[in-house]
């Protein structure tokens, strides 16, 4: 790439961005209430997101090797530790860092 092309592509990469961070702003100004379904879509999408992203982690669990077990044992200690403690820093850093050392030492 050039040096005028990599300029360019900056250029459309921050107007991109800049366009998806200021837009809602402008659309929905603070007095003004939104539609009823995008308020909808600001309380589940967050949850959605979260179940896509464990059933990508986990759709080729069960045909490894193991079937799924670090996976989990990872998701049992995650689920614990959070009814525990209720700290989702530490239930994501803990479950995280049991699989690793699961995959790395009990499950090669």
């Amino acid at each position: 790439m050039t040096t005028t092309q990599s300029i360019i592509t900056i250029l459309v990469v921050v107007l991109g961005t800049m366009l998806t961070r200021f837009l809602p702003f402008l659309i929905f100004p603070e007095g003004k209430t939104p539609p009823r379904y995008i308020t909808y879509l600001g309380t589940v999408l967050p949850y959605a997101a979260i179940g896509l992203l464990v059933v990508y982690c986990l759709k080729d669990a069960v045909a490894a090797p193991f079937h799924g077990l670090p996976e989990g044992i990872a998701i049992v200690c995650i689920i614990l530790l959070h009814k525990w403690k209720h700290n989702t820093l530490l239930s994501i850093g803990a479950g995280t860092a049991i699989y690793m050392v699961l995959v790395q030492t009990c499950f090669r």
